[in-house]
């Protein structure tokens, strides 16, 4: 038996019970007037009634567990999307749009705007501090891609820059798309998600310097002199985060425009920092962040930069 044989990966009504499992533990709840009542929900059946429908009998409007969802308004099966979830979540550097279309024999647009949908589902949105236990929080910064608005030349001016904190006791990630690499941007961003009470690790990096003296410790690396850690001080786990970051998105997805970086990043930092659970429970953890979120072909695929679309 394989693990993409269980019932919700081929049964449309399993998908919807195995859904419905994950989002309403304790029972269905009204999307529109949030009702939770068992009582005063009713199931709809009959020949032409799609599956899964529900009425509220407070506001009287019907729904489905994918109402409120990323997964709202989708044509394809729900089984099928069950399956991406799964596949994008258990694979270590990503799946392409192209390969799911393949798999899952729909077409590529489709494919792709449900992988965007996914990556969605992964952004957790919080804003918890890292290194409040006094422990080490590793920040660096990368270089990828072309900005289209900038003329391609020699060093780093002309990519897109990523931002990533790692909190080495908990092993957690964090990333996020930077305007620039300016004292001032990199300090907000430090100061709002990192701990006074954390102990700092950067490279030798000049923006580090001044936001490093609010810190416990500001324990610096010199990687100009070839000098990559001395007992503690290092950045070699974030190195690692990148390292799967880069190999993912040069290897699986290739091309990436601005406008979409930071899905890509909230895939590579949910997958980083669950990993170490099954991928059928980081799938499951995956599905449970649908609810309450939306997000439409149009908004995800702007008019400009038609080109930084993913494969």
């Amino acid at each position: 038996m394989s693990v993409l044989s269980k019932p919700y990966f081929h049964d449309e009504a399993a998908a919807f019970a195995y859904l419905e499992s994950v989002l309403w533990p304790n029972g269905p709840v009204c999307p529109h007037c949030f009702n939770e009542n068992p009582a005063r929900i009713y199931e709809l059946k009959g020949k032409t009634t799609r599956l899964g429908l529900k009425k509220c009998g407070d506001c009287r409007r019907p729904f489905t567990v994918k109402v409120g969802t990323v997964f709202e308004s989708a044509h394809i099966p729900l089984h099928k999307m069950l399956q991406a979830t799964y596949l994008l979540t258990c694979s270590k550097k990503g799946i392409s749009a192209h390969q799911l279309h393949r798999v899952l024999e729909i077409t590529y647009k489709s494919a792709w705007f449900l992988a965007h949908r996914i990556r969605e589902a992964m952004r957790d949105g919080k804003l918890d501090v890292f290194g409040e236990d006094g422990g080490a929080v590793e920040v660096d910064e990368t270089f990828i891609g072309h900005d289209k608005s900038k003329k391609k030349r020699r060093g780093t001016d002309h990519k897109h820059k990523v931002l990533a904190l790692v909190e080495r006791n908990t092993g957690r990630a964090r990333s996020m798309v930077i305007d620039d690499l300016k004292a001032k941007t990199i300090a907000s961003i430090v100061i709002e998600n990192i701990s006074h009470e954390a102990r700092l690790m950067t490279d030798e990096a000049g923006y580090y310097k001044t936001v490093g003296r609010g810190f416990a410790e500001h324990g610096v690396v010199q990687h100009g002199i070839g000098e990559y850690g001395r007992g503690d001080i290092h950045t070699n786990t974030i190195e690692g985060y990148f390292s799967i970051f880069k190999r993912g998105m040069k290897g699986v997805y290739q091309h990436c425009g601005r406008k979409h970086l930071h899905r890509y990043l909230a895939e590579f930092d949910f997958r980083y920092n669950e990993r170490r659970i099954t991928d059928g429970e980081r799938a499951e953890r995956a599905l449970a962040g649908v609810l309450g979120k939306r997000l439409t072909y149009r908004s995800a695929d702007a008019k400009a930069d038609r080109n930084g679309r993913s494969g």
